[in-house]
Order: C-alpha cells, then sequence, then structure tokens
C-alpha cells in the first residue's frame, strides 16, 4: 500500500489511511487473486512462527551462556553454533560441574539445561513439519537447498500458488522481480525491496546454499556474469534468485496439481 498511500492527501500511516488505500486499490484493480490458507497451509504457517519464536529465543539464551562462560573459562564458549548440540552440551555441563561454586556457574548451568529443553521443543516442532509437509510437497523438496523447513515457510506465506497467474506474477510477490532504473540506453536494475520479505528471505537461503553445494547453480551465475561485463557479485545472486523463483513456481503448481487429483480420485 506504500504507492496508494503516498499518491493519497493525506499523510502519515495509520488504519484509515491503510484502508483507504486498499478500497482505492481494489477499485482499480478488480481482479485481484485472493490470498487463501487452506487448514493444511495454516497449520504450517502456526507452526514456523512458533519454530521461529523459539530459535530466537535459544539464540538469546546462547548469548547469555557465552557471556557468563567469558568469565568463568573463555576456553570453555565454542561459538554459537556448536552450542546447540547436545555432545557440546553435555561436555560444557560436566566442565561446568568442575568449576568452583559461584553464582555465575550456576547461571551458567541454568542456561545450558534451559538450551537442551529449547533444542527438545525445536526438534519437535520439525517432525511435525516434516510430518505434515513431506507427503504435499514432494516436487519442492526435491529442489536442492529446501529442507522441510524452509518448504513449509514458502507454502505458508504463498497462501496458495493457483492464485498467481505466472512465475512473473509470484516473482513480485516474492519481491524477486528486477526493478528498471535506467535510460539512454543503458539497461540497468536494483534491488526489489518490495514483496514479501519472508519468501524473499527463504528464496536466498535457497541460493546460497545452491551456490555451495550445486553445480548448476555456479553454472547459471557464471554464464549471466560472463554476459555482462559490468555485472555485480550481488547482481548475480538477484539473478539467481529470480531464476530460482520460477523453478519453486513450477514444482509448487506440480504439486498443488497432484494434490487436486488425489482429491478428485478420492471423490
Amino acid at each position: 500500500m506504500t504507492g496508494p498511500r503516498a499518491s493519497a492527501r493525506t499523510r502519515g500511516k495509520s488504519d484509515p489511511i491503510d484502508a483507504l488505500a486498499v478500497a482505492r486499490a481494489a477499485l482499480r484493480e478488480p481482479d485481484l487473486p485472493t490470498a487463501h490458507l487452506d487448514q493444511t497451509a495454516l497449520d504450517l504457517r502456526l507452526l514456523t512462527d512458533r519454530r521461529e519464536s523459539l530459535v530466537t529465543r535459544r539464540t538469546a539464551v546462547i548469548n547469555a551462556l557465552r557471556w557468563h562462560l567469558h568469565d568463568l573459562d573463555p576456553a570453555l564458549d565454542t561459538g554459537t553454533a556448536k552450542l546447540t548440540g547436545p555432545r557440546t552440551l553435555a561436555t560444557l555441563t560436566t566442565a561446568l560441574h568442575a568449576l568452583p561454586d559461584s553464582v555465575r556457574r550456576h547461571l551458567a548451568l541454568d542456561l545450558v539445561a534451559e538450551i537442551s529443553a529449547l533444542n527438545k521443543h525445536i526438534g519437535r516442532y520439525e517432525r511435525h513439519l516434516a510430518d505434515l509437509i513431506t507427503p504435499i510437497a514432494p516436487t519442492l523438496l526435491a529442489i536442492v537447498g529446501v529442507s522441510t523447513v524452509t518448504a513449509a515457510k514458502i507454502i505458508g506465506e504463498t497462501a496458495g500458488i493457483s492464485r498467481f497467474r505466472s512465475s512473473a506474477a509470484f516473482a513480485m510477490h516474492a519481491g524477486t522481480a528486477p526493478i528498471p532504473v535506467w535510460s539512454s540506453g543503458k539497461t540497468q536494475f536494483r534491488l526489489n525491496r518490495g514483496g514479501n520479505r519472508q519468501l524473499n528471505t527463504c528464496l536466498h537461503r535457497i541460493a546460497i546454499t545452491q551456490l555451495a553445494h550445486h553445480p548448476p547453480a555456479r553454472d547459471y551465475r557464471d554464464r549471466w556474469t560472463t554476459t555482462r561485463p559490468h555485472a555485480t557479485t550481488k547482481a548475480a545472486l538477484r539473478a539467481l534468485k529470480r531464476h530460482l523463483t520460477n523453478t519453486i513456481y513450477r514444482a509448487m503448481t506440480t504439486d498443488a496439481t497432484l494434490q487436486q487429483d488425489q482429491l478428485n480420485q478420492a471423490a
């Protein structure tokens, strides 16, 4: 609603201003597709949101633990990434029990126990997500870099792939469609800061993973860069994300068709 709000007579952002902007957009474009979350997609969104909140909380606890470890014994700090592993936490617990008794040591032990409990909760949600997403998105999960958590996030944020008439429309929704900013015959595009930023984040993770583990993605980036003498690394990454948007759109469309066929056969 940024564009309609900017063109309005009133300035600022409020519920009445947003409502007026939405009404004007609906009148201007009456054929806008309707977002719809079925029960499974809604469950996926709720589960992913809950998992993300737990991961954020775990990160905060790990940061607090590292602060205490720095004063107790800096050698015990193995880094944020390793402090989520059960073996590392078990080893750290043993090392903390061997230190002299102090308030800081007790706090560190409490934080280690909290991290272990959060790991169990996060793992339970991830298993639940895998049970829900595996039967409904086999084509999407077959894409390199798409985990069960990422697939669940994509489906939950898309709110029905059938509402997009093409992969280009889906790219606009995901914020991966290039924005032209050129004149005088010099083609240039800038970063698209619009669209669904949650979907854009998923596509960014997939692109980074494919560049590290999927040779065809690196080949696409290299071909795109060599054909453009002034291409930058970030521009090549944006081009790969736009290419991945097409792949994900086709995969989700295929999965939606398979689901509909199964429903028709069951009926």
